[in-house]
């Protein structure tokens, strides 16, 4: 399947030493098991869903082998189980009533519960993927909400991965698709590396970057395969998805799968937005609101390939730069809810600058601008061009397709800004002091966005 990448890839990681991927393999879940812990007892972790999927089978597969076997923990009773800190704090106290290892079965928000709870018990862990939904499987961290704000909380990524691709294939089409669309975000995640790059805030990892974008247009290049169940096409996604965390485990950081599209997501997540269309139901896949900000994200590269910013003027830039107090205040005002605001006030002073330095910043982008816009058109690609990928593997691609009004979207270019430390094209823009300008030139009537509302009214669509 791999031509060798991820037994490669294998070799840098700091955590993870083995990766199963095909068709049933479930059935050498105890093998893998022993192979990686011995004769240590086990555990199933899974929720109602997951452990009818692949949980029981899993338990009686250990169970044939004679391993010793605690009784599986099923977290049960919530119709969605959600990434909080609270459901950590369960599982940790059960684990620490006996010594056996964690076997995770299940997709993004299972397996970040273990992740991080078998490193709070000083234990490793195996994960059993249940869909290809997302990226975090081998990745370093888990994505936790906590103290209301989403949160990466360190903890290793699992010692051993088994996907089974008779599972995979027969999850829920709107997970395959979350998963792709998380992906496809590495397409504009990879552009913001670029840009932090050029101007000396995070230098590329070679190894990081590698990783996830090598082979990153071919993981991605099936969507309406993924959408039809094709076994090939889903086969490539876990691939990409696995080798994308193990990116982030090599470089231990989500940078090298991670940018200003995600930030949208994490931003609408940590204020509740982001629902199905009518905003009944659950909050949307964390993939689905990524694959929203990618297109967000590509489109305002778009307008800013369009201008010099090699011709800046940096005194005036200098001398409209606001300092750290006016800074602390502009987000203070930006944000309603209190954890949230306290944790973007932290996270915009980490990355403030002042103003010579920003100075000093501009004379930089002066220099290398020519060469970082030619290297940023051939990293990206056109954001109707993401769009109609999306589209063809399932995933929503406009904001009221996720439960967002266009006022609250628009508002999110500025916002997503001040969540994060990480460097964007966020930033880029907002020091270049484009980034209005950008954003209104997208909601004009004749805009990227302002066309997808015009046409919403005219379909007499809401938001």
């Amino acid at each position: 399947m791999n031509d060798g990448r991820i037994d490669s890839a294998l070799r840098e990681a700091t955590d993870t030493e083995n990766v199963t991927i095909g068709s049933g393999v479930l059935a050498s879940v105890d093998d893998l098991f022993g192979q990686s812990f011995g004769g240590r007892p086990a555990v199933v972790v899974a929720d109602e869903n997951t452990f009818a999927v692949a949980g029981g089978e899993v338990l009686r597969h250990l169970e044939g082998a004679g391993r010793g076997l605690i009784e599986p923990y099923v977290f049960a009773g919530e119709p969605t189980l959600y990434a909080e800190y609270a459901n950590i704090e369960k599982l940790v106290e059960a684990l620490r009533e006996h010594e056996a290892i964690p076997v995770a079965v299940g997709s993004g928000t299972l397996n970040d519960i273990v992740k991080r709870a078998s490193y709070e018990c000083g234990r490793p862990y195996l994960c059993v993927a249940t869909a290809a939904s997302m990226d975090g499987y081998t990745a370093f961290g888990a994505s936790i909400e906590k103290d209301g704000l989403k949160q990466t909380l360190s903890c290793p990524a699992p010692k051993t991965v088994l996907a089974d691709l008779d599972v995979l294939v027969a999850a829920p089409s709107d997970m395959t698709a979350s998963g792709y669309a998380d992906l496809l975000g590495k397409v504009t995640s990879g552009a913001d590396w670029l840009v932090a790059d050029a101007l000396e805030v995070e230098p590329i990892d070679p190894s990081g970057w590698s990783l996830v974008q090598d082979h990153l247009r071919e993981w991605t290049g099936e969507p309406a395969g993924l959408h039809d169940g094709d076994r090939q096409a889903t086969e490539h996604l876990i691939e990409g998805l696995i080798m994308s965390g193990l990116g982030m485990q090599s470089y231990q950081s989500s940078r090298t799968a991670s940018g200003a599209e995600h930030q949208f997501s994490h931003l609408w997540e940590m204020e509740g937005l982001g629902h199905g269309e009518g905003h009944e139901g659950p909050p949307l896949s964390h993939g689905f609101k990524v694959g929203v900000g990618s297109v967000a994200v590509a489109a305002l590269y778009e307008r800013i390939l369009e201008r010099d910013l090699g011709n800046l003027d940096i005194d005036a830039r200098r001398g409209a730069w606001p300092g750290r107090d006016e800074v602390e205040r502009s987000v203070r005002a930006s944000h309603t809810l209190p954890d949230l605001e306290e944790g973007a006030v932290v996270q915009s002073l980490a990355k403030y600058i002042n103003a010579e330095e920003l100075a000093g910043r501009l004379e930089l982008l002066r220099e290398v601008w020519p060469s970082l816009r030619g290297r940023l058109a051939d990293q990206l690609m056109p954001a109707a061009r993401i769009r109609e990928m999306l589209r063809a593997g399932g995933c929503p691609t406009k904001p009221n397709e996720i439960g967002l009004g266009w006022e609250e979207f628009k508002a999110t270019y500025s916002r997503a800004r001040t969540i994060r430390k990480r460097y964007t094209v966020l930033d880029l823009a907002a020091e270049a002091g484009v980034l209005d300008e950008c954003v209104e030139e997208l909601f004009a009537p004749d805009g990227f966005w302002g066309r997808e509302a015009a046409s919403q009214a005219r379909a007499g669509g809401a938001g």
